[in-house]
């Protein structure tokens, strides 16, 4: 029964640690353990993407007669516009408040990069983190414009029109709640596309005030298009790629909407046309999400929009809604009030802009646990001021919870080590009847009151909390860049000096000193083998998730060695 005991927990141990590893490689988009890698041609097809593609007439939505594209799609209704955009030039303006600064180029009117003056870029510290960017080898930006439901409509105002400024205010004002900025299309077809981009302090949601003015002597009946345009490829990991090709974060789209809840989009589904999501509302957004921060564009509910994702180029992906606005009449204007949000993924701000835009921090499997814990360790984090100590903190009231269980494992765990000198007599004598030996081993378990698999339960049911706590570390924005103490200057990656892993794996070796020693050799070798091949992999996790299995271990050894001592069990 020791034995089998062993046997037991380990491999529960084992496979359990594998599980997570490819559990969370599939759920953030990354090849799993148990699939074949990318052939070499898709791979080198994702580095040489980028911008080649971008801006061009393929990324402009199809028109359709009707909303849901139930009536056949007008495919070109504004291939004219975007031709003459291939000469058109724009310039660049820079806004800046005091969480972002946003980069809008005139041509199209759109938003091609955007800094998040708070956060850093983990590769290069003293550099700001860049969501949005448009350069020679990177996509990513925030496009609007207008589409004619039908080819009679003509060309209207698209992404790739010439806009012009017409304020000049570049900075948000001490003291001033709103930087406003605004341009105007020039007339296509007598139609114009006003856009005016309202930035408030301390908020990285942008109010988009769209404004079509019917300059033309015809009723026209415009279709509004938001959408976010990026390249397949998926940020670096942070100082290099991470061990076994993770954790790196889900890199790709998602739609919501009441119908289909929240629907991701991967680009490899684009690629086989395998793209599933509900594609008529009168709800939901749009987004394309990253590990840590997220774009989405945001329109108010009971207004009727259609859902598209689509390639638009080698390598290039879109993402975004389709909105009719009904007839304008000649003379006549009409607005529709967007929001586009570019930001870190915090939970309570996403939840108050959207129904269901916390969600782009996806949790997969393991939400049920993981919420608690992140409102737990959020709450400790007010109290405490430092994410480290509030990991910490966090790890002494589990370790409280859980207090009882865990003592009965470990009185398990000390009779069974006070046993095993009998144990280990009484095999030796009987090392050529296996049979009896076993009977005369599941008699002393009997008359000592001792169950040899006491031990397994309590780390059966800690495995689900570890794999909680994992996924709310790895995908918590707040701990990125967060300090502990000392040479911990950002507790979302790996320890630069490895000295957590350290200590943590020679805590794991104190712990198999204080566990009973398996009777049979084998496994009592195995037991010292063990921790050091599974602390291999805690020398590339976040240091925040080893100091709080370090934590646990410290805390687990003081239990135990209490234990031992009340039982007068000598190590």
């Amino acid at each position: 029964m020791n034995d089998l005991r062993r046997t037991l927990l380990w491999s529960v141990f084992a496979v359990s640690l594998l599980m997570l590893w490819d559990g969370w490689l599939r759920h953030t988009g990354q090849p799993s353990l148990f699939a074949p890698a990318p052939a070499a041609s898709e791979v080198a097809q994702a580095a040489s993407g980028g911008a080649s593609g971008a801006s061009g007439a393929n990324s402009l939505p199809q028109a359709s007669a009707t909303l849901g594209g139930v009536a056949a799609p007008v495919a070109g209704a504004s291939a004219p516009n975007a031709a003459e955009a291939a000469t058109a030039k724009g310039e660049r303006i820079t806004l800046q408040t005091d969480v972002v600064k946003a980069t809008i180029d005139t041509l199209g009117g759109n938003v091609v990069k955007l800094e998040l003056l708070q956060h850093r870029n983990q590769d290069v510290t003293d550099q700001n983190m860049v969501i949005l960017d448009h350069t020679a080898t990177h996509t990513y930006e925030a496009q609007s414009g207008l589409v004619a439901q039908s080819a009679a409509d003509g060309a209207l105002p698209n992404h790739l029109t010439l806009f012009t400024p017409t304020t000049t205010e570049r900075t948000l004002a001490d003291g001033a709640k709103a930087l406003v900025f605004t341009l105007a299309s020039q007339p296509v077809n007598g139609v114009k596309l006003v856009k005016t981009y309202t930035f408030h302090r301390g908020d990285y949601a942008i109010d988009v005030k769209q404004d079509v003015v019917n300059g033309s002597a015809a009723t026209i009946k415009p279709q509004l298009y938001v959408q976010l345009e990026r390249d397949g490829t998926p940020p670096a990991a942070a100082q290099g790629p991470a061990f076994m090709g993770g954790p790196q974060a889900y890199t790709g789209m998602a739609v919501y909407n009441a119908k289909g809840k929240y629907q991701k989009v991967d680009f490899s589904h684009i690629e086989e046309g395998k793209a599933e999501y509900e594609k008529v509302d009168d709800n939901g957004w749009v987004a394309m999400v990253q590990h840590h921060f997220a774009s989405a564009w945001l329109v108010g509910d009971k207004l009727s929009r259609e859902f598209y994702v689509k390639k638009v180029g080698t390598n290039l992906y879109a993402t975004g809604m389709l909105l009719p606005l009904g007839e304008v009449a000649a003379g006549q204007s009409k607005s529709l009030e967007t929001r586009l949000f570019v930001g870190p993924q915090d939970e309570n701000r996403l939840a108050d802009l959207a129904p269901g835009l916390e969600l782009v921090k996806d949790y997969g499997w393991t939400t049920i646990l993981a919420k608690p814990l992140y409102w737990l360790l959020k709450h400790l984090h007010a109290l405490i001021g430092n994410w480290g100590w509030a990991i910490v903190a966090l790890v002494v009231l589990l370790k409280a919870a859980f207090y009882w269980l865990n003592a009965s494992a470990y009185r398990s765990m000390a009779k069974m080590k006070a046993l095993n000198p009998r144990i280990q007599t009484m095999r030796e004598n009987l090392k050529d009847d296996p049979q009896k030996m076993q009977q005369e081993m599941l008699k002393i378990y009997r008359e000592e009151k001792v169950n040899p698999i006491g031990g397994c339960l309590p780390i059966l049911v800690q495995i689900p909390v570890f794999i909680a706590l994992y996924s709310v570390l790895s995908s918590s924005v707040e701990i990125r860049n967060a300090p502990w103490m000392l040479w911990i200057t950002d507790l979302s990656v790996k320890d630069p000096l490895f000295v957590l892993p350290a200590l943590m794996t020679l805590s794991s070796l104190l712990q198999t000193w204080l566990n009973p020693t398996p009777p049979d050799p084998v496994q009592a070798k195995m037991m010292w083998i063990m921790p050091l091949l599974f602390s291999v992999m805690f020398f590339f996790f976040p240091a925040g998730l080893v100091l709080y299995w370090l934590t646990n271990n410290v805390l687990s050894i003081a239990q135990q060695w209490m234990i031992n001592k009340q039982l007068g069990v000598t190590n």
